[in-house]
């Protein structure tokens, strides 16, 4: 569908129950009720209830050899929330372990899912990138 995607960076805070705001702009797009699971590179993944479906038909698709331990990094760990009346989201106590998160959070959206972010390892991640390995990445492709 058209239209679905997700961008933009946006900083947030946790409390120690691991309530975060979900930023209104990405919840637009993205729903109250979506998926998270673990995600690559130390943060969360945020999916859409239709992304997070076309995300199991393709592992559902792959060849069992291949998609086993795929399906249990991203099926097992995955956890439906809904964002209550103030916008906020509960981060499950082993997915707040996964990515780190403690305080300062940064979402992104990401194409066609959000990223959530311990702060320190956007930072990081961010620190890593260069104008060149972007380029490098691009070469080919009609830019």
């Amino acid at each position: 569908m058209p239209g679905k995607m997700l961008n933009g960076t946006f900083f947030q805070s946790m409390d120690v129950k691991g309530r975060m705001s979900f930023p209104t702009k990405l919840r637009e797009i993205i729903g109250e009720n979506f998926v998270i699971t673990k995600g690559l590179t130390g943060c969360l993944f945020a999916y859409s209830l239709e992304d997070f479906e076309k995300l199991a038909e393709k592992l559902s698709d792959m060849p069992m050899a291949k998609a086993l331990t795929v399906q249990r990094f991203f099926m097992a760990s995955a956890s439906n929330v809904e964002a209550d009346k103030q916008g906020r989201i509960l981060v499950p106590q082993a997915l707040r372990e996964f990515a780190g998160l403690e305080k300062e959070i940064v979402v992104a959206g990401v194409s066609d899912r959000a990223e959530i972010w311990d702060k320190a390892k956007w930072d990081e991640f961010n620190s890593s990138i260069s104008e060149d390995s972007v380029m490098e990445a691009l070469e080919g492709l009609d830019f």
